[in-house]
């Protein structure tokens, strides 16, 4: 095989896929070049729809008259969202291909995000909220069918590319909204509306690029017949990829939601802990890109998972013993261990020989995994405001990182998904 940094489209497809369309030498670089554009700005669109509400939330709230528990009910409806549409990606992608699909969902969160600020209701909000974010729960699980399909000997250096601009997109929506908002005019719902901009431009290379069909050679009509046969539930892999993502996601959402918070109780400023909280989320910028090429270099990323895992524990143990003391310490190793979220999606595009498998996978993993990541933010606050302090707390953060390990360690062993659940008979 040939190493991670050569390009491979010229390698025949997978036997069990239809190929691409045949292009010249020149056509095929100019595509190359185009997907990449587009992988990066779609990997940019998926996550200021929520970050961006976040930084506004309390106007948000002013301006409809939301109360206090329709607004925590809009910190959870992403993961459900992302549970709920991300499963039908598949079935979606194997009509219209997956390029089509990523393309709608480009346009999805456009026009949610377009929608949703002048709306005038909370239904109306909650609903355009909802469009948009079924347009990132399928690009979200089609990402790696793409990327597996267009750079197989590149998984570990586009998976990083795409969770770094991803993570980069997080935190530039967290980081620039409010002082957008201000230059804006201070209306919010300009504010929230503007990043309906960086969806349009994410739309214009998807479009080039299924109208040259060079996006559809993922999961086609020709390969139904092997998808109908591959039971992703029947894998022992697939279900701790599942439960892998899961924990790190519960891990992530706590993190996200709650350590400006722990940071303040224990006498950091507010204008310091939001800087704690924004390190933390910073440090994926590059370890995404590092560690999904780390990863596809060792025949088992166990040794990644536990190193990101004992690096948790650590900020944790922090958080309990010295949360002040040490804050930039416990920002900067909880940072490095929610990076397990691009080491997951490397991991899906690792499980599976083809881009049918991938798919599956991907959309087994994501939609339980969030599935999974719901209850805990909700629980931590529950804990938090019946025990009277972040002890408790930090205890289940804590005790949670010790099964995401072993998960992780048996989610990275060197096989496929298609050795444990084909089906009888096949080859």
């Amino acid at each position: 095989m040939a190493s991670e940094e050569t390009p491979t489209m010229t390698q025949p497809p997978l036997r069990t896929e239809s190929a691409p369309e045949a292009k010249t030498a020149p056509t095929r670089a100019w595509a190359v070049r185009l997907m990449i554009v587009g992988i990066v700005l779609a990997a940019l669109n998926l996550r200021p729809a929520i970050t961006s509400l976040g930084a506004l939330l309390e106007e948000v709230r002013d301006g409809l008259g939301m109360s206090g528990s329709v607004a925590g009910l809009l910190t959870s409806v992403p993961p459900l969202c992302f549970a709920i549409f991300g499963v039908m990606a598949p079935r979606l992608a194997r009509r219209f291909g997956p390029g089509a699909v990523v393309c709608a969902g480009m346009a999805a969160i456009a026009a949610g995000l377009v929608i949703r600020p002048f709306t005038g209701s909370t239904v109306g909000f909650l609903v355009a909220s909802g469009l948009a974010l079924m347009g990132i729960a399928v690009s979200n699980v089609l990402m790696p069918v793409i990327v597996k399909r267009w750079f197989p000997d590149r998984v570990g250096s586009m998976t990083g590319l795409y969770s770094m601009a991803l993570a980069l997109g997080t935190s530039l929506a967290a980081a620039v909204t409010v002082p957008m908002t201000d230059a804006l005019g201070g209306n919010w719902k300009t504010g929230l509306a503007v990043w309906a901009a960086l969806a349009v431009a994410a739309v214009v290379p998807w479009v080039t690029l299924v109208r040259e069909r060079g996006a559809e050679g993922g999961i086609t009509a020709g390969t139904s017949q092997q998808d109908d046969g591959l039971r992703i539930t029947r894998s022992r892999t697939a279900w701790a990829l599942a439960v892998f993502f899961g924990l790190q996601a519960t891990a992530a959402y706590i993190t996200m939601g709650w350590m400006a918070q722990i940071f303040r109780d224990a006498g950091v400023s507010a204008g310091t802990a939001g800087v704690l909280l924004a390190v933390t989320m910073a440090m994926g910028v590059p370890l995404a890109f590092v560690i999904p090429r780390l990863a596809t270099r060792l025949p088992s990323q166990g040794p990644i998972v536990v190193a990101l895992g004992v690096c948790g524990l650590a900020g944790y143990a922090g958080l309990y013993l010295a949360p002040s003391g040490g804050a930039w310490a416990w920002a900067v190793l909880l940072g490095i261990s929610n990076c397990a979220f691009p080491l997951a999606l490397t991991m899906v595009g690792m499980r599976a020989r083809t881009g049918t498998g991938v798919a599956k996978l991907s959309a087994f993993a994501q939609s339980t995994g969030y599935l999974i990541s719901i209850p805990g933010p909700l629980l931590v606050g529950v804990l938090y405001q019946h025990s009277g302090g972040w002890g408790v707390p930090i205890a289940l953060m804590a005790a949670l990182m010790v099964p995401q390990i072993v998960v992780g360690v048996i989610a990275g062993r060197n096989r496929t998904v298609e050795d444990e659940a084909a089906p009888a008979g096949a080859v």
